[in-house]
Order: C-alpha cells, then structure tokens, then sequence
C-alpha cells in the first residue's frame, strides 16, 4: 500500500533495514534460538500432563489452545519472524488442531469429554471478514484515493498555511496535520509523508539548533499519538472496539462518533502537551521556517469523486448513532464507489496493507478460541479476578500493555491482551464499577499501545523519524517516557471519570 505515498522510498528502507536484520548472517544464530524457544514452550504445554496446569475442567482442546497462545505471545515477542507471519500460523494451527475440522489423529482416541468443545472452524475463518476487518479495508481505500487524487497535499498544503512561519507554530502546525492524518490514514504512511514534507525544512535549519530535533520527533509523536482519535486510527483501537460491542460480550454499542466524541478531545490535550514538550526541550535557535509542500491536487472528475466520497464517508462515521449506519457499512461506501468510478483498480486492491489485516485477523481467532474451547471460563474459574482491587487491575494491565507495546507490534500486544483483560474484566465487573467498568481495561489497552513510543523500534513511524538522522535514541527515549506516562495518567483519569459518571 505505500507504494502510492509521498516519502514511499523511507518506508521501504526502514523495511529493508528490519529484513537485513533478521537474515544477516550474526543475526541467524539468534533467530534460531528464539524460533527454538518459542517451538520447545509450545510443545512442552502441549504434551504435559493435564494435571500439571492445575486447572479444574481443563480439557485436551484448551490444553492446545494454551500451547498456541504462549507459542504465539513468544513468537511476537521475539519478533523472529514477521508478526503477521506469526498470526498465519496461529490461524492454521487452531484450524488442524482445536476446530471442528481438525486432523482425525487429533481426535481419535479420546472421550468426549476429555477431548473438550471444539471451535467451529467457520468461526475461525470469519475473523478475516469480521466487521472491523471490513472498516480498516475502508480505511485503507480511502488513504489511497486520497493520495492518487492529490487530495493529501490539498490537505497538507491548506492545513498547514494558518500556521504562519514562526517556528514554534510551525511545529505545532507539523503536530496537528500529522495527527489529523493519522486518524484516517497509516500511522506509517502519514510519518513517511510528513517526513518527506520536512526533509528540505529540516536541511534549511541551523546544524546546531536543537529546533531540528523537535521537529523530527514531533512527527511519529504525533502519529502514534492521533491515531488514538478514531477506531481506525490505529489497530488497537478497531481490537478494543470489537470487544466492546461483542453482542455475546460487553455489548455496549460504542459506535465511531462515540469514540471520537471522548478521545477525540483527550487527543488535542495529549498533543499540546507534546508541543510545549518539544519547544521546552529542543528550543529553536532560528526563529522563522518557510515551508514548501510542492505538487497540486488533481481537477478531473475522479477527483471531485474522491474530494465528496472522502467528505460524506467521515460525516457519517462521526454521525453513525444519528443516521443508524454502523461505521463498519459506511466504509464500504467509498469502497463500492470507488470501484466503479475506477478510482480504485485491481493493481490497487493489490496494494492494500494485507499484512495488518491478516494481522488483526489472527489475533481474533485467538479470541474467537478462548471462548468457544471453554478454556476463557476455566481461566476465570482458576483465577480469583473478583478478590483483586480495581484499581490494581486498572493500574497493572495499564502498564504491562505499556511496556509490552514498546518492544513488540502495538497489534500483537493489543491481541494478546484485550482477550484476555475482557475475560477477567467479565468476571469482575461489578467490582470495576467503581473505576470506569470493563471500558476502562479494554480501551486502556488502546491509549497504552498507542503511547509506547520509547524506542526506534517500538513503532514504524519511530523507526522511520531515527533514520532522518536527526534523532538521538536518548532524544526520543526521554521524549517517549514523559509523553507515555503523561498520557496514560491522563487517560485513565478520562476513562474513570467518563466511566463512573456512566457516560462511557
């Protein structure tokens, strides 16, 4: 999908980087280990006496479906091979061994009620067309009509004009068009577009101002920042959504507006504070910037197609509790008509980030397990939830999604723990009353992934501002730890108040 984006060529560097990395030849001895480990783990909870796990009512499925899990949570933790390499894997493993078209030697030999539920393996397979799935194919249609229709510079060029040429407003200029980007777009393709706008500012600056370096860190800051706004910001948002409106679930019925609607502000305050960061820290030593963002947005008809699909779609997202569309239809509103205007081709279809998809996808199916194997009741059961104090809860999932998500894919950590923390936020869920409710802990999990933006590795866009070469790795560790523990402070301190005035 980046093929088609201003500042293409840096994300394929920073692709081709991550993959030299991983087949070069002192790394292999490593990635062997790591593969070793993560194989060895499963295998052993595979072929361990059920007892062992000292779990009443455990079966031989769940026992599997352990296996899976922490061959999974190993395998995206190490980042031996791509992540959604890992979710491809996970998916056909539930499908040979705990669904109900598992292989015959898998079955045979046990009794019924040893063997354990199986999962229906049509509900395995509905993950990769589950309703959100379909929301980010939106998401994603529209990010590459605007870019062939040159609507993104339109954008650009336009929003960033009211900031005048005084630096420090400049950078705040930088932080909210970025932001805005992210909402609806990648959080990767907007860094590598905006980077793309800054190269030549960033070149006219003092070689030994401090002003640069703002700059640099002010567009993934911004991007992992902004995508908290919208459900399609970023893929921890759509995983938490789904949970929250699981209508066997929580069953809340927060739609796209909603969202918007208390994140969106939460976001504003996030980056201002961001913005007074970076000026406090990186001052700027030549106080006027002149920007030139070249290129012109297209006339012809396709493109006024695009201007008013692009319009219409995002008024009915933020209005989708008026109009009675759920988001999840209305994003394929642009779909459809951009495929019969031939504004979207087959070679684009083609160029849709399929990997983030599938990526997703194999973190349902995880889901999709633990509830249908039984194996999520058992947990319960096995672990007391209710005698737990909310707020350690609260508190504890926080950070551990925090310091999860710097190290492994804001997805996979979002994947691995959303499931879970619905489990025990089920379970105790009158005990959560009190700090927001089970909303607390799921979209907790959202704004702690999106804020884990300590490390060049712990994002794309990180990864991508660390290649300019302006960016110290301590610049944006001390940058990433202030603005992670300012937002989660401030984010739980939403959640809980909206949560306990019973307007979340």
């Amino acid at each position: 999908m980046f093929k088609l984006f201003h500042g293409f060529q840096l994300v394929e560097s920073y692709h081709e980087l991550k993959k030299a990395r991983r087949l070069s030849e002192n790394k292999l001895p490593g990635r062997i280990v790591k593969l070793s480990i993560a194989i060895l783990t499963a295998l052993v909870l595979w072929l361990l006496p059920i007892e062992a796990f000292g779990i009443a009512g455990l079966t031989v499925i769940e026992q599997r479906l352990i296996s899976i899990f922490v061959f999974a949570t190993l395998m995206w933790v190490f980042e031996a091979v791509p992540a959604w390499t890992t979710s491809m894997m996970v998916v056909v493993l539930l499908l040979l061994s705990v669904s109900d078209s598992s292989f015959w030697f898998f079955v045979q030999g046990y009794a019924p009620e040893a063997l354990g539920q199986s999962v229906k393996y049509k509900s395995i397979l509905h993950c990769f067309a589950d309703p959100i799935i379909m929301l980010f194919i939106g998401g994603f249609i529209l990010a590459i009509s605007a870019t062939k229709s040159g609507l993104d510079l339109m954008l650009a060029r336009t929003m960033l004009k009211p900031f005048g040429t005084q630096s420090r407003f400049v950078l705040l200029g930088f932080i909210l068009v970025t932001a805005v980007f992210s909402m609806f777009l990648s959080n990767t393709a907007t860094a590598a577009m905006m980077l793309t706008f800054l190269t030549p500012v960033l070149k006219a600056l003092p070689a030994d101002g401090k002003g640069k370096i703002g700059l640099a860190l002010a567009i993934p800051v911004a991007a992992n920042v902004g995508g908290m706004a919208t459900p399609i910001g970023t893929p921890p948002n759509a995983i938490a959504l789904k949970y929250l409106n699981d209508p066997e679930g929580l069953n809340l019925n927060l739609g796209f507006g909603e969202w918007m609607a208390f994140m969106l502000p939460f976001t504003l305050v996030v980056l201002f504070i961001a913005w007074l960061l970076l000026l406090k820290m990186f001052p700027f030593k030549q106080k006027t910037i002149h920007l030139n963002i070249e290129g012109e947005a297209k006339r012809d008809w396709r493109s006024v197609v695009v201007y008013i699909t692009f319009a219409v779609t995002v008024l009915l997202w933020m209005t989708d509790k008026f109009t009675g569309v759920n988001s999840n239809v209305v994003a394929m509103i642009p779909v459809g008509i951009f495929c019969i205007t031939g504004v979207i081709t087959k070679r684009d279809l083609e160029e849709i980030s399929w990997s983030v998809l599938w990526m997703v996808a194999g973190g349902f199916a995880l889901g999709v397990a633990l509830n249908e194997t039984g194996l999520a009741q058992h947990l319960i059961e096995s672990i007391p939830f209710n005698t737990w104090s909310p707020v350690a809860m609260i508190i504890g999932s926080g950070l551990i999604c925090y310091m999860m998500a710097n190290f492994i894919s804001h997805t996979a950590t979002a994947a691995l723990l959303v499931p879970i923390l619905a489990i025990a936020g089920m379970s105790a869920r009158e005990n959560l009353e009190v700090v927001g409710g089970v909303s607390t802990l799921l979209i907790g999990v959202a704004i702690g992934s999106s804020l884990a933006m300590v490390l060049p590795i712990s994002t794309p866009p990180n990864a991508l501002a660390h290649a300019t070469g302006m960016i110290q790795q301590k610049d944006m560790e001390r940058v990433g730890i202030i603005m992670g523990l300012i937002g989660l402070v401030l984010g739980y301190s939403m959640l809980i108040a909206l949560g306990s005035a019973g307007l979340l």
